[in-house]
C-alpha cells in the first residue's frame, strides 16, 4: 500500500531540500498523489511514466508541426502537452511514493523534462510564434533548470525555491495557447504564450540564481 498523503508531502519536502509544501505547492502536490497512488499500488515503474510523458510530448510537436497552426491539429498536440505534463508529476510521486527515488531515475526525468520543454516550444512555433521568441523562452526554461542543477551540484543542496516558471507552467502555457489558436482564430495567441513564456523565464532565472547563489 502507497504512503499515505502527509507523508508523501514530508518526503517530498526533504528530497527537495526541504521546500515548503503549503499553498499552491500543497494542492498541486495533493493532486499528484491521488492520482499516482493507484499506479503506485499497482506497481507501474516510475521510469515506464516518466518516458511516456516524454513520447506524448513529442507526438503533440509532431502533430503540431505536421498539422499548422489552429484547427484539429493544435487542440491534439495542446491535449497531449497536458496529458503529458500530468504525467510528468505521476512519475515523481509513484517514485516517492514507493521508495524507489534513484539517481539513474533522477536524471532520466531530468533528461526527458528537457525533451518536453523543447517539445512545448516547437508547439507554439508550430502555431505560430515567431522561432526565435519560442527558442528564448526555451532556452530560459534550459538555464534556469542548469542553474539550479548546477548549484545542487556545487554543493547548494537546501534550493527551496519554486519559481513563476517551473514544469507545470510552462506546460500549461504551450498546451492552452495551442488550443487558444483553434477556438479564437483573430489572436495570435501562440506569440503570447511564448511571449509570457519568456517574460516568467526571465523572472524565475532570477529567482533560482538568487537562490543558489545564498546556499553557496
Amino acid at each position: 500500500m502507497a504512503m499515505d498523503r502527509e507523508a508523501y508531502l514530508r518526503r517530498w519536502s526533504a528530497l527537495h531540500g526541504g521546500t515548503r509544501t503549503s499553498g499552491l505547492v500543497r494542492g498541486w502536490l495533493s493532486g499528484a498523489h491521488a492520482l499516482a497512488r493507484p499506479l503506485a499500488d499497482a506497481g507501474v515503474p516510475p521510469a515506464a511514466i516518466t518516458l511516456l510523458g516524454a513520447a506524448l510530448a513529442a507526438a503533440a510537436a509532431a502533430v503540431a508541426v505536421v498539422g499548422g497552426r489552429g484547427g484539429a491539429a493544435a487542440v491534439t498536440a495542446g491535449a497531449l502537452l497536458a496529458l503529458a505534463g500530468v504525467l510528468d508529476n505521476l512519475d515523481g510521486a509513484v517514485a516517492v511514493m514507493t521508495g524507489r527515488t534513484s539517481r539513474r531515475g533522477a536524471l532520466l526525468d531530468a533528461t526527458c523534462d528537457r525533451v518536453g520543454d523543447a517539445a512545448c516550444a516547437v508547439v507554439l512555433w508550430a502555431c505560430g510564434a515567431p522561432a526565435w521568441l519560442a527558442v528564448l523562452a526555451a532556452g530560459l526554461a534550459q538555464l534556469q533548470e542548469y542553474v539550479r542543477a548546477r548549484g545542487q551540484g556545487l554543493g547548494a543542496d537546501d534550493v527551496d525555491v519554486v519559481s513563476v516558471a517551473e514544469r507545470p507552467v510552462r506546460l500549461a502555457i504551450a498546451a492552452s495557447s495551442a488550443v487558444a489558436t483553434a477556438l479564437v482564430v483573430w489572436l495570435d495567441w501562440a506569440t503570447l504564450g511564448a511571449a509570457v513564456w519568456a517574460v516568467l523565464g526571465v523572472i524565475g532565472l532570477g529567482q533560482v540564481a538568487t537562490a543558489v547563489g545564498r546556499r553557496l
